[in-house]
């Protein structure tokens, strides 16, 4: 599966993953399939959506 990153979010911000979290409900709300990843080596909260890949289901 490829994922697209909406919106990143600094891990050091003193709210922690809060923004992130609350970026990623308003996604859902509008019906997109968002979640919050971390990403260990940007140090960084990634809000992304799940993509097929072209190739599945042929």
């Amino acid at each position: 599966m490829l994922r697209t990153v909406l919106e990143q979010f600094p891990a050091g911000d003193p709210r922690g993953s809060w923004p992130a979290e609350e970026f990623a409900a308003a996604r859902r709300g509008e019906g997109v399939a968002a979640e919050v990843v971390m990403d260990l080596e940007q140090d960084a909260f990634l809000v992304v959506v799940g993509q097929q890949h072209p190739d599945r289901g042929r």
